[in-house]
């Protein structure tokens, strides 16, 4: 199979390189392609300097428009799986191999590695596992699936949602509401343990306020995200 893991970046000039590097020593299988977000720091000259396969935003699109840049990326060069890494160095990949293996030999069509499964490595801060709970509780009680950790960024693609969400992926703050997504529409998402590490360097761009924010959004979100596929099946 083909093989591509995306990295969205946004001011990740601290850890951008030691990531890659990671990935190319536990994952050589895999393609890879930063998607540099229009970042104000450093970021653009370290890819440059360091060779660094990327596609540079001219302007800032955020995490779900990064990501979906990506997807566009993986779809359009005929990849098989792509998964999602994040840029700052939380996601480790020596677990990619059992994503792959789960996505293979469950019959997934998206696999989420979890923190909350086994409960251990990193397990994020108290106000942001309190909003982690909150999401998978709504999530069971419009799905019936239980996903524990709905917020995590580290999660594999088939080729089929490659192709959904190459054309249509959420903006803001997108995993919880691209779960609920795929769950409407039939497609089976599991997910497997894994261990995260906290942040490399540099500061999350979610404050306490944005975290609120978030809340209030995604849950509108997945609401519509309910509705509009309530309709369609009408």
């Amino acid at each position: 199979m083909k093989k591509l893991i995306i990295i969205p970046a946004f001011n990740e000039s601290v850890n951008i390189a030691n990531t890659v590097k990671e990935i190319e020593k536990k994952a050589p299988e895999f393609d890879y392609v930063v998607i540099n977000d229009c970042s104000k720091d450093s970021t653009l000259d370290v890819l440059k300097e360091k060779h660094i396969n990327y596609i540079n935003l001219p302007v800032n699109l955020g995490i779900g428009g990064a990501v979906q840049t990506g997807y566009k990326y993986a779809f359009e060069n005929g990849y098989d799986v792509a998964v999602q890494v994040d840029g700052d160095g939380q996601h480790n990949p020596a677990f990619l191999d059992k994503l792959c293996d789960a996505l293979v030999n469950d019959n997934a069509d998206m696999v989420i590695g979890s923190r909350f499964i086994e409960n251990e490595g990193f397990q994020s801060t108290f106000m942001r596992r309190v909003g982690i709970m909150y999401f998978t509780k709504i999530i069971h009680w419009l799905t019936k699936a239980t996903i524990t950790d709905p917020t995590s960024g580290f999660r594999m693609a088939n080729r089929k949602v490659i192709e959904m969400f190459a054309k249509d992926y959420p903006r803001d703050y997108p995993e919880p509401e691209s779960v609920v997504c795929l769950l409407k529409n039939n497609f089976k998402v599991v997910e497997v343990p894994v261990q995260m590490k906290a942040r490399q360097g540099g500061e999350s761009s979610i404050k306490l306020w944005d975290s609120v924010y978030y809340m209030i959004k995604v849950s509108l979100a997945i609401f519509v995200e309910c509705s509009r596929k309530h309709k369609e099946n009408k």
